[in-house]
């Protein structure tokens, strides 16, 4: 209740706050609780006019240094973005200060969104980081189409330029990379399923792209996927979701925000109903097997002992041609069934090849009904590293995620 009051605050100073006299802000940034390192930071600030852009500086003493900063304006309201370079300890507090700029008709992006048509790329300073795929990925030959697909992200790649996922491999051909569909869906009274495609029963396909960003901080963008039942009327979409992408420009590794917006598109509540796998899930590249891979949990569970318990994160480790990559998944604390539970293959999988996939699986032990009308969150982070992770900085990270440093805005 206190960090919801607190958070409650600042929105209100933030939507009341105008600039000094000078057209400066002053935005004072507190670590918390929490030691930081290349850390996101968001803050809302007054829109800037057509001709005007804000620009963030650091107040180290007397000198102000230079931060590289991303507003995005959507309606009425503006938010800038910025990284808290470096370390800074728990109770720390930084200042900056925004002042109104001359608009750069080209600002820097070294966050950047490439279109191909078939799939937007974000970038890191020429970097593939994830490719998110809106249309359609046609099954291998020989194989019933119904298999094919489109709203997934595949690759997911290292900073090294490893490919970290897989699609339609020959054992389960409804995977694709990462993705997001739900297993028993209850609609007007029958059931569905969205996950396993090749039953013919539903599946879900990109929609629109509603929006990209590209800057300084971030990139990112905004598309819309229709969940699809099949009928003996016909197709119909009974929800609608939106995902919000964006990777940010922290140094040494790709770190990357998913957010599932979900709402009911007809006047009929969905019912997820509890089964052992839904939700956000992830294929791991055909490369690693239970000879070249760990896992392990914010719970402190091996790979052996994951599946069926919940966690804040789980990373998962392998041998790449680099050396070793991996990818650290984490759950936001105000998602359903908070910490979710996880489906996670054990070493068993696949007929003894111990292929990798993990799944955050809200509904694994309880139902959850969407009523119409209504909109429903959930919110993951990954980070894309080379080498190996520990639990302290896996804990550091998720940290930032759930519990970032608050600002106030002076």
């Amino acid at each position: 209740m206190k960090t919801t009051i607190t958070t409650l605050l600042l929105f209100l100073a933030a939507m009341s706050c105008t600039p000094g006299r000078d057209g400066e802000i002053t935005l004072a940034v507190q670590a918390g609780d929490f030691d930081r390192q290349d850390c996101t930071v968001s803050a809302e600030i007054p829109s800037a006019n057509d001709a005007s852009d804000w620009a963030l500086s650091e107040l180290t003493g007397a000198k102000k240094v230079k931060v590289p900063s991303q507003t995005v304006t959507a309606g009425d309201k503006t938010v800038l973005y910025w990284i808290l370079t470096g370390r800074t300890k728990a109770g720390e507090v930084r200042t900056f200060i925004a002042e109104r700029v001359k608009r750069n008709p080209s600002p820097d992006a070294a966050m950047q969104v490439e279109n191909t048509q078939k799939a937007l790329v974000l970038k890191k300073d020429g970097k593939p980081v994830l490719q998110y795929n809106h249309a359609y990925a046609e099954p291998p030959a020989g194989v019933d189409a119904a298999y094919r697909r489109s709203g997934f992200i595949h690759p997911a790649w290292s900073p090294a330029g490893n490919v970290l996922t897989n699609i339609q491999p020959k054992d389960h051909y409804h995977h694709f990379g990462i993705w997001n569909p739900w297993t028993h869906v209850v609609y007007d009274g029958k059931l569905y399923d969205l996950w396993n495609i090749g039953d013919k029963q539903g599946t879900v396909r990109a929609g629109d792209i509603k929006g990209t960003e590209q800057g300084a901080v971030f990139s990112g963008y905004d598309a819309a996927l229709d969940h699809v039942i099949f009928t003996p009327e016909g197709e119909k979409v009974i929800m609608e979701e939106l995902w919000k992408v964006k990777t940010w420009n922290i140094p040494d590794a790709f770190l990357w925000d998913f957010e599932s917006h979900l709402h009911p598109s007809t006047s009929l509540p969905v019912l997820l109903e509890a089964y052992r796998y839904a939700g956000f899930g992830y294929r791991a590249t055909p490369e690693w097997t239970k000879d070249n891979c760990e896992m392990m949990t914010s719970e402190g569970k091996t790979r052996q002992e994951t599946d069926g318990t919940s966690a804040r994160w789980i990373y998962i480790t392998g041998e790449t041609e680099t050396g070793r990559s991996g990818l650290l998944f984490m759950g936001h604390p105000q998602n359903r069934n908070a910490p979710e539970p996880l489906r996670i293959w054990d070493e068993n999988a696949n007929g003894g090849r111990g292929d990798a996939f993990i799944n955050f699986a809200p509904t694994k032990n309880e139902d959850w009904l969407l009523n119409a009308g209504e909109h429903y969150v959930l919110r993951y982070r990954v980070l894309s590293y080379e080498g190996k992770m520990t639990p302290a900085r896996a804990d550091r990270l998720w940290n930032d995620f759930a519990c970032p440093p608050v600002v106030e805005i002076k």
